[in-house]
């Protein structure tokens, strides 16, 4: 009889298939024509329908088969008693046809954690590669910066002309800015601001490691994601597929003042 897959494997599996379940949860939200949309905090933090029902149907379909696992969401919500129609409970078997790389074939489900994005199903693991995306770098001797679309700034903006930036791209979501840097479509993500989150900068930077890129703060120390660590990426992001020293090189002085880790 064959071994069990190693837990990091199954993770991935079941994520992929929990993922695959969200976007049809988006989609079905999107096509009923009510979003259901709540202020948070205020008008420039909304929630949707969508938001809800995705966190619920990924929280609580994890915790179901990987009860020991730390799982952190965005939206403060409950997630022990939930619709069964919410609940995935399968794995890809196309995941599980690769083999764990070894220095992470003993890793625990309580030294582990979980998040997800939306959209295309992208999954990868370090050492091993990335799938269901292909590879593709940013034209040589270009400095195209993908960024912020709905939260510039003075402090962004600054730190964007000091990279003498050839193209500007200004997209929404942080795993959005990532898949730009991965299929070559920008050279470097620059987000000279404290809006986003750990959740937020989670899976993309999993992805983008895989790819042996790079994703810090804007002062270039890497984040942490463990269980007690501060939601707030406060000090910006800056990611890059390769020449991550050029762009950190180019941060002013003035805006890592401004941004404190």
């Amino acid at each position: 009889m064959s071994a069990s897959p190693a837990l990091l494997m199954r993770l991935v599996a079941s994520g992929f298939s929990i993922a695959e379940k969200a976007q049809a949860i988006v989609q079905q939200v999107m096509s009923g024509g009510d979003l259901g949309v709540v202020e948070k905090t205020g008008a420039n933090d909304l929630q949707t329908k969508a938001d809800r029902l995705v966190q619920l149907s990924i929280c609580s379909s994890l915790a179901r088969k990987f009860p020991k696992l730390t799982i952190i969401g965005e939206e403060d919500l409950p997630f022990q008693h939930v619709d069964e129609d919410l609940i995935e409970s399968g794995q890809s078997e196309e995941v599980l046809k690769y083999s764990c790389p070894p220095q992470y074939s003993h890793i625990k489900e309580d030294e582990a954690g979980a998040g997800a994005v939306l959209g295309r199903t992208i999954w990868g693991v370090l050492n091993l590669g990335v799938f269901g995306i292909q590879l593709k770098e940013a034209p040589e001797g270009k400095h195209i910066i993908t960024t912020t679309r709905s939260h510039s700034s003075k402090l962004v903006n600054d730190c964007i002309c000091a990279m003498k930036a050839d193209e500007v791209i200004r997209v929404g979501g942080a795993g959005n800015k990532v898949i730009q840097l991965i299929e070559g479509k920008a050279s470097a993500y620059v987000f000279a601001s404290p809006g986003c989150k750990k959740w937020d900068t989670c899976a993309p930077e999993a992805i983008l490691h895989a790819v042996s890129g790079k994703l810090t703060d804007i002062h270039g120390n890497p984040f942490q994601y463990h269980k007690d660590v501060k939601h707030m990426n406060s000090a910006g992001v800056l990611a890059t597929l390769k020449n991550f020293d050029y762009y950190a090189s180019r941060v002013p002085d003035s805006v890592k003042t401004a941004l404190v880790p």
